[in-house]
């Protein structure tokens, strides 16, 4: 299932209104350069500035004298609307350009001219003084003669002067071939393999007869050596591979590696505590992503930034956010809370999973046979409230559920007890965008019983969680629960929109059965009172196979019922048949696991993997670690510990997909603010950021320009604009979280 829809825009500054324009000529459609006049010889027709930009000729080239002061790339620009564009047609993009002083950055598009100002190509560089020529290629997703080249100029603090020449955006061009470098033949998990835990490594080769493999130390001797396993072609990747395990192996070790086929794979380690700084990473993701706060250098040294959506200009803010028109007459304090992605919108569903995830992270630790909550505990994060005697994992939570709790509907109003869906601009904005500078109407959306059984679900659980620290906020978080499930009873076939997409994904959901139970069991749980139990017992989801190829994610939510249900003590019927489910099904990701050649726990029907597998895997792995925790076979540890492989290298493309781990890894995931890729002022996502990853149906114009027609694993790239596959979200790294935590306490 979709995630959601998010959009790169070139933005409404650049539409006609803002612009000076002298008259324009739309390009023939036949006509194979689609620029006109990009040489400049005579005259700049029919080329526009911004009412802020002086330009003119000088010396063959068109000069813009752009002014300081200005925030966003878009506040100056120029550009050349009326250009023909042909769906699935390769163009080639090129043009010279200067700037004075040197290092200034160009955001150069190609784009819609018209709402909803879609950016189908796009790209920063640095310009020197002396000027460079750039040229890119690639593939119109759409068919228009309303397109746009753009070259956006504001941004900076001092004035400068950007000069260009012999633009160009040529059709009919052969495509750009995209051959990802995927290094040396020889896949590992690129950060470290436990002691007594499973080694394996996947070998892609020609050969379909058993090779010899060596295991060599920092030094380059031989300390372990056998033979491959041949699996033959592995679907996913529509590559030749055999195996290789090396799990006998038990010492410790630093920057080993693995040779076979005559290649030597990157280097790993194997070390029992490997995992800790990535438990912690994982979970200090979330201080970088919260609205309404400053981020510290102090505690993120690189990532500070002024509070987001806190009312101050540009911000609208969302201090006092009004509904959408005709939704409701009243408006809401929902500041707070994480940014849900890349985007600046926060939504109950994707939230309320995300921090159900958190909080069962630390859930675990208290009532798993491995856990180990001090590792959760205060000081842990290095967050603006460790110091507190509370868990960090906690506090951290607690800034999401805060947020949560604001987005009930207020007694007395209609729909009251009900949760808003969702909470966003009014208009999808571009990229780069520090939360601070969103100058967007924020808008609260139609309340959903979807959203509504979230808030339960995650403020019930949270009652229990909390009330050895706070007992306040916990019955605080049991009553809004309550209240919450009585309006969804009320109210319960109330769906958010697919049509909603407009600044922010639509989450859409039209089966609220799974919600019921889940937000059913938590109340159970935190409560025991029979009301509960009845409505668990008696959901025809209580007895279906909740547990398929996908995982499970904001929009299946049964799963993480049972999971609880089967792990938090309790006295509900039929428990032994609850805790059953968990095993079967981690049998059967367990098989799936053991028949792929790369030893993950997902294989989706027709190979099609969906947004953001990544997480979808790691969320099998938890399914098959919450069987370990059922049952102590080593087992379930060893296929849970194991499937970490993949996100952090054991795969098709051989790169960790997790920023900062790996000796190759994602560092330009799809963000307004980690967006060092396009404004090298700003920073890549920090450490312990996990990429979406691959999705079939690269639904982004980037991906669709690079990866059309791939198969399976290698439907990902490691860029900024690809939406659809490297985006960062509150949920995938949740997941991220949850089992890296797994690992670290079996090492």
């Amino acid at each position: 299932m979709k995630r959601r829809r998010t959009t790169l825009l070139a933005v409404a500054a650049l539409a006609a209104g803002a612009l000076v324009s002298v008259p324009a000529h739309p390009a023939a459609a036949d006509e194979i350069e689609q620029v006109e006049n990009g040489s400049f010889d005579t005259s700049s027709a029919p080329w526009w500035t911004t009412a802020n930009v002086t330009a003119g000729l000088s010396g063959g080239q068109w000069c813009a004298d752009v002014p300081g002061g200005t925030v966003n790339r878009w506040d100056a620009a120029v550009g050349q609307n009326d250009i023909t564009l042909v769906k699935g047609e390769s163009y080639r993009f090129g043009f010279t350009a200067s700037g004075v002083p040197a290092d200034h950055v160009v955001r150069a598009i190609v784009g819609l001219s018209v709402s909803p100002y879609d950016t189908y190509y796009e790209v920063s560089p640095a310009l020197s003084v002396a000027g460079d020529t750039y040229s890119y290629t690639f593939t119109s997703p759409v068919d228009t003669k309303q397109g746009q080249v753009g070259f956006q100029l504001g941004g900076s603090a001092d004035p400068w002067r950007f000069c260009v020449d012999d633009v160009s955006l040529l059709g009919g061009v052969p495509p750009e071939v995209y051959e990802p470098d995927t290094g040396p033949r020889v896949r590992v998990n690129q950060v470290a393999y436990l002691p007594a835990g499973p080694k394996n490594a996947t070998l892609v080769t020609e050969s379909t007869e058993p090779l010899p493999w060596q295991l060599q130390n920092a030094g380059g001797t031989t300390v372990a050596e056998g033979r491959t396993v041949p699996r033959g072609v592995d679907a996913s990747s529509g590559q030749n591979v055999q195996t290789i395990d090396f799990g006998s192996y038990r010492k410790r070790g630093s920057d080993l590696t693995l040779v076979a086929d005559g290649e030597t794979s990157r280097p790993f380690d194997i070390d029992p505590r490997a995992y800790d700084g990535l438990r912690a990473d994982a979970l200090k993701y979330y201080y970088t992503q919260r609205s309404g706060i400053e981020i510290l250098d102090s505690l993120r040294p690189g990532y500070a930034r002024a509070a987001g959506h806190t009312d101050v200009a540009p911000n609208q803010g969302d201090g006092n956010v009004p509904c959408q028109p005709g939704v409701c007459d009243y408006s809401l304090d929902v500041t707070g809370g994480w940014y849900d992605a890349g985007d600046h919108g926060k939504y109950v569903v994707n939230g309320s999973i995300a921090t159900w995830e958190l909080l069962s992270t630390y859930e675990r630790a208290l009532h798993a046979r491995t856990g180990h909550p001090a590792a959760l505990g205060d000081g842990s994060l290095a967050i603006p409230e460790s110091g507190n005697k509370v868990p960090d994992v906690l506090d951290e939570a607690r800034w999401e559920l805060e947020f949560l709790l604001k987005m009930q509907v207020p007694a007395g109003e209609p729909l009251a007890g009900m949760a808003h869906h969702k909470i966003h601009d009014e208009q999808w904005t571009g990229l780069p965008l520090l939360p601070s500078q969103d100058p967007q109407k924020r808008e609260l959306h139609p309340p959903t019983t979807q959203a509504t059984l979230n808030l339960a679900a995650t403020a019930a659980q949270a009652a229990r969680l909390y009330k050895p620290y706070d007992r306040a906020f916990a019955a605080r978080a049991l009553k809004a629960a309550r209240t919450a499930w009585a309006a969804a009873l009320a109210h319960p076939e109330v769906y958010a929109s697919a049509a909603d997409a407009t600044g922010g994904g639509a989450y859409n959901d039209t089966d609220a059965r799974d919600e019921f139970y889940w937000a059913a069991a938590e109340l159970y749980l935190t409560t025991g009172e029979q009301e509960f139990a009845g409505h668990v017992l008696g959901s025809p989801v209580h007895t279906a196979d909740v547990f398929g190829d996908l995982g499970f994610d904001w929009a299946r939510t049964a799963a993480p019922a049972r999971l609880d249900l089967a792990t938090v003590p309790s006295r509900l019927p039929g428990r032994d048949k609850v805790r059953k489910s968990v095993t079967e099904a981690a049998d059967s990701y367990l098989a799936t696991l053991d028949a792929h050649p790369y030893g993950l726990p997902y294989a989706p029907a027709d190979n099609t993997y969906d947004w953001g597998s990544n997480a979808q895997i790691l969320n099998n792995a938890v399914v098959v670690a919450t069987a370990y925790d059922i049952t102590g076979r080593s087992a379930y540890r060893d296929g849970a510990v194991q499937s970490m492989d993949y996100v952090l290298g054991r795969n098709a493309l051989n790169q960790s997909y997790v920023t900062g781990y790996g000796e190759v890894a994602s560092r330009n995931q799809h963000s307004r603010w980690y967006a060092h890729e396009l404004d090298p002022a700003l920073p890549n996502p920090p450490r312990g950021t996990l990429a979406g990853g691959a999705n079939s149906s690269i639904q982004d114009p980037y991906a669709q320009g690079k990866l059309a027609g791939c198969v399976g694993q290698f439907c990902y790239i490691d860029d900024i604009q690809s939406w659809s596959t490297n985006e960062t979200a509150i949920n995938w790294n949740a997941a991220l979280a949850r089992l890296s935590a797994f690992v670290a306490d079996q090492g």
